[in-house]
């Protein structure tokens, strides 16, 4: 039966920082580092190998995903990146510390702009210290200035139905390393979670998430990989 294994990404530089990131291309800390090592031991530890790997077009992912292959031995398996696994784009919030902008917006509006489903942060101004427009990673990427979790699930999920969901009915066992909210909305998708219910889901950094799958992709069991 398919099997799906989803990675969030280890400690990145601002999540220790405790800011916004979103889009903005940062870098794991050691911690981090340490973490995506020991999501691939675990793998190769549980015998839960994968043989197709898909990441975002972000750093912090990549190199996750590369040091939990190398650890698990499978550092050749065929990999695909792509921005539509990318982080949810945080908009004017990139790069604000969240606890000064708690204290200047307060907490209610900062949890509507982190948590709620359909709401996103303001929009980031073009041309300003984040602005993304010359990456060329991005080129010929309509590039958001904002989006909610509902941006991001419209972005993830024709891309898992389109790209990833062939790999599994081909018998593939696929891991996904992305970001927080990318992986909410995979989450959501296979476990039916509400859209008020999913708000309050978080993925912890580095704990590989196991999805046993049918036939038709329905997920059978869902478990974090450490509790087995």
């Amino acid at each position: 039966m398919p099997r799906l294994i989803l990675v969030r990404h280890g400690q990145s530089q601002w999540n220790l920082e405790n800011r916004f990131t979103g889009w903005w291309d940062v870098n794991l800390t050691a911690q981090g580092e340490a973490e995506a090592r020991a999501a691939g031991a675990l793998l190769a530890a549980k015998g839960v190998l994968p043989t197709v790997a898909f990441t975002s077009l972000q750093t912090r992912a990549i190199k996750t995903l590369h040091l939990a292959l190398e650890a698990a031995g499978r550092l050749w398996i065929p990999e695909t990146k792509d921005w539509r696994l990318n982080e949810r784009h945080y908009g004017g919030l990139t790069g604000l510390d969240k606890a000064e902008t708690a204290a200047k917006h307060g907490d209610d509006q900062v949890k509507i702009w982190r948590r709620s489903f359909d709401i996103p942060p303001p929009v980031l101004e073009p041309g300003g210290a984040f602005d993304l427009a010359a990456d060329p990673r991005y080129a010929g990427i309509a590039i958001p200035s904002t989006e909610s979790l509902k941006d991001t699930i419209a972005r993830v999920l024709p891309y898992y139905e389109g790209v990833i969901a062939p790999q599994l009915r081909a018998g593939e066992t696929v891991i996904v390393a992305a970001h927080g909210n990318s992986l909410r909305a995979l989450v959501k998708h296979l476990s039916g979670i509400s859209d008020a219910d999913i708000t309050g889901l978080e993925i912890p950094t580095g704990q590989p998430i196991v999805y046993e799958l049918d036939a038709a992709l329905a997920a059978t069991e869902r478990y974090y990989l450490s509790e087995r």
